[in-house]
């Protein structure tokens, strides 16, 4: 009996022994850094991947030796099942525990889009099929459909769209990516429309919206917003028409060849601000928070006309007279003569 407890008793040491070394040996794996290029590299994890499918990647591409501790590992501690799928940036001197990390977290790589002030929704659409990272879903034809998906009030989606820049997966749809700019939007239009000044001239955060995309279109320059809605708010307020040249355009469409004429500005469409009072029936373009937040708070003030000046740096000269209006009309043609004699 004791020749057999003490046979017993060695073999159980034996196994503790293999264990502690097998332990030693699997942590000593996974805390060793893999083979990577110094500026890292790419790896993808597609959908519906097992983990000993992961782990033989990774050995197909050279990044671990072999995958024995590693699936030894991941079954061990449960992490096997909660890999996620997606592109994966991995980073020099990674190891394979954080790298199990990584695919356990879903810490896949980011890309970056961004919508810029002053798109519109034709814009807005091109560029993120554009994008190669995006999943191309939506179409021109799509909108009505998918506006209503939305709960949007509206069935034009000029203006809904909030510019930012937005950090996604690859692969991410353009649906998602707009749904998300929506929300967005409304985050910010409800605060800012919670915050209004009492001398701004719209009755509803829609027509905020209608507004400020002209007020995006008519200058980039953050000291000339403020002045800008002011002179549209005075206006507005005398019932004198707004007649900006941007919202002529966008009544043209997509056919607009870049040159505005007398008889565009003549010829009469929703948005001719020239031939009709009042604000056009939708926004022109995507306004950012400053334009919403500038008609919303529109500077104090006389002025009822302003022109670009034509010095190259987008300002504009404001006039409280039209005798004065015309006199600036009249310096930035002249100076507009000279840069285009000085160009040649």
């Amino acid at each position: 009996m004791k020749r057999i407890a003490l046979l017993v008793l060695i073999a159980i040491l034996l196994l503790l022994f293999a264990a502690a070394v097998g332990a030693y040996k699997m942590n000593r794996f996974m805390d060793t850094a893999v083979s990577l290029p110094e500026d890292g590299a790419t790896f993808v994890i597609a959908p519906g991947s097992s983990f000993a499918t992961v782990s033989a990647d990774l050995v197909a591409q050279g990044i671990i030796d072999d995958d024995f501790w590693y699936r030894l590992y991941a079954r061990q501690s449960g992490e096997a099942s909660g890999i996620q799928a997606g592109e994966y940036t991995l980073a020099a001197g990674a190891t394979p525990r954080t790298l199990l990390e990584q695919f356990t977290q879903g810490s896949v790589r980011l890309y970056s889009f961004t919508i810029v002030e002053g798109w519109n929704h034709r814009d807005l659409l091109k560029a993120l099929h554009a994008n190669e990272t995006i999943a191309a879903k939506m179409t021109e034809e799509d909108w009505p459909a998918f506006l209503e998906s939305l709960d949007a009030p509206v069935t034009h989606p000029e203006g809904l769209f909030l510019p930012e820049t937005y950090r996604f997966p690859r692969n991410t749809s353009d649906r998602q990516l707009l749904t998300q700019a929506y929300e967005l939007m409304q985050e910010v239009l409800a605060e800012e429309w919670q915050a209004r000044g009492e001398s701004t001239p719209v009755a509803s955060p829609y027509e905020a919206l209608v507004l400020a995309s002209i007020v995006e279109k008519e200058t980039a320059r953050a000291d000339e917003r403020p002045r800008i809605a002011g002179v549209f708010a005075r206006r507005l307020a005398k019932r004198m028409r707004l007649q900006t040249d941007p919202t002529v355009i966008y009544g043209i469409g997509a056919a607009f060849d870049g040159n505005l004429t007398r008889k565009h500005l003549q010829t009469d469409t929703p948005y001719n601000t020239y031939t009709r009072g009042g604000l056009p029936p939708t926004p022109i373009a995507m306004p950012g928070r400053a334009a919403i937040n500038a008609v919303l708070h529109p500077a104090e003030g006389e002025e009822l006309f302003f022109v670009a000046t034509g010095l190259g740096d987008g300002s504009h000269k404001f006039s409280v007279t039209k005798d004065e209006h015309d006199a600036a009309v009249a310096e930035y043609l002249k100076r507009l003569r000279q840069n285009r004699r000085g160009g040649r």
